[in-house]
């Protein structure tokens, strides 16, 4: 079974990074929750919204979560390539894939709380 997870990540160009922190901090209103180095994430709902800075971004791009207990077997049946090159996974186990529009996947098993 698969579903959502609790993070969705906007993939920012480092020229535009900045800008994108102040649209959701300071227009849309949105509480900031952390800040690091090249990421601010904001209370979105019950997830979190990450503004990631990537330096070799040339557009922006989204990239979603999703929990399976088996990440393995679900990316067999999603059909979908597996794509762990993108970024590295540390603290999770799952593999970065995508969908058919080549949007990016993390598919992963949730951790336990």
């Amino acid at each position: 079974m698969i579903t959502p997870g609790r993070n969705i990540a906007i993939k920012v160009p480092i020229h535009q990074w900045e800008d994108t922190v102040a649209f959701y901090r300071d227009r849309a209103g949105l509480k900031v929750t952390r800040e690091l180095e090249a990421s601010t994430a904001f209370e979105f709902g019950g997830i979190t919204l990450w503004i990631d800075r990537v330096p070799h971004q040339s557009q922006s791009d989204v990239w979603i979560e999703l929990f399976t207990d088996d990440p393995d077997a679900a990316l067999v049946d999603l059909g979908s390539p597996k794509r762990d090159e993108l970024e590295p996974l540390t603290e999770v186990t799952g593999h970065w894939t995508s969908d058919p529009s080549g949007t990016v996947i993390l598919l992963r098993k949730p951790r336990a709380e």
